[in-house]
């Protein structure tokens, strides 16, 4: 929502989870064989060996932190409700529920989400664990790398929009990295700008004051502008966002460059030919079953 690329420097970001789930479900088996079966495909290993698999980097490393407690091999399910080719943290998401399998649902969330995080950095390299930190604890999470997270337990509709393409987010921060070797100080204070903006929106909400909130996020987007990553139809759209009257306040949602605006309210018909999501802000975040 609020925050993004300042958040890995150390500034406050403002994160939501949303209702649409990954479900992990974990059949053990007799054997020491890992079968995992989703709609990005197959895959069949060795619990002791675990071959790399471009679709299942996050899942395979999360089982390589497990696998000294692993007794035996399992197949995993795993069932998206969304696709993994929009915006909406399923990385993230993937991690977090194939952990909470793995640990059987007796772990905390704080454990939760520190072995989720190191899984995302095994695997990227870097990231700030806000997006984890989401779908741990769900509702609004106000989160700043290595502090507690700030949670705000209030759920309103939501609209995101897709641009039709979508950049890697490794790739947009490169790109962010790149502009702040040129432009330190201009991006010293972009950033404290986006912090302060959090802490704005945090306070709106606890208001309960959706139109302060959608304000903070118009200026959000002026703000990914400055970043220089919005794109000229991330543009169009948080512009037809921002003047619908279903909505409180539009911005790009997540890194740029791409992927999908993001906006505060309910939007029925829209003016622009692009996919819509009508969305809610779930006050639940990793669920378990036996």
């Amino acid at each position: 929502m609020l925050g993004e690329h300042a958040v890995l420097e150390g500034s406050r970001a403002l994160v939501c989870a949303i209702n649409r789930r990954i479900t992990v479900e974990l059949r053990e088996r007799s054997d020491r064989v890992v079968k995992i079966v989703s709609a990005l495909g197959d895959y069949v290993g060795d619990l002791d060996v675990l071959e790399d698999h471009d679709s299942f980097r996050f899942v395979l490393q999360a089982i390589r932190q497990h696998r000294n407690d692993l007794s035996c091999g399992f197949e995993l399910h795993i069932c998206s409700e969304f696709s993994s080719t929009i915006g909406f943290g399923s990385s993230a998401a993937v991690t977090v529920a194939t952990h909470a399998a793995l640990f059987g649902g007796a772990v905390d969330a704080a454990r939760l989400f520190d072995a989720a995080f190191e899984t995302v950095l095994c695997v990227q390299g870097r990231g700030s664990g806000a997006d984890v930190a989401a779908a741990v604890y769900g509702g609004i999470v106000g989160y700043k790398m290595a502090e507690p997270p700030v949670l705000i337990s209030q759920s309103f509709p939501l609209t995101a929009v897709y641009c039709g393409y979508k950049k890697a987010t490794t790739e947009v921060i490169d790109h962010v990295a790149a502009l702040r070797l040129v432009h330190p100080e201009k991006y010293r204070a972009l950033f404290d700008e986006m912090d302060l903006m959090v802490a704005e929106a945090m306070e709106r909400l606890n208001e309960e004051d959706l139109l302060g909130f959608g304000a903070v996020l118009n200026r959000g987007q002026v703000w990914m502008d400055a970043l220089g990553v919005n794109t000229p139809e991330l543009q169009e759209i948080a512009e037809a966002l921002q003047k619908n009257g279903a909505i409180f306040g539009a911005k790009i949602s997540g890194s740029g460059l791409g992927d999908c605006v993001v906006g505060v309210g309910r939007v029925e018909c829209f003016e622009l030919d692009a996919p819509l999501y009508p969305l809610e802000i779930t006050l639940e975040g990793c669920r378990y079953y036996e």
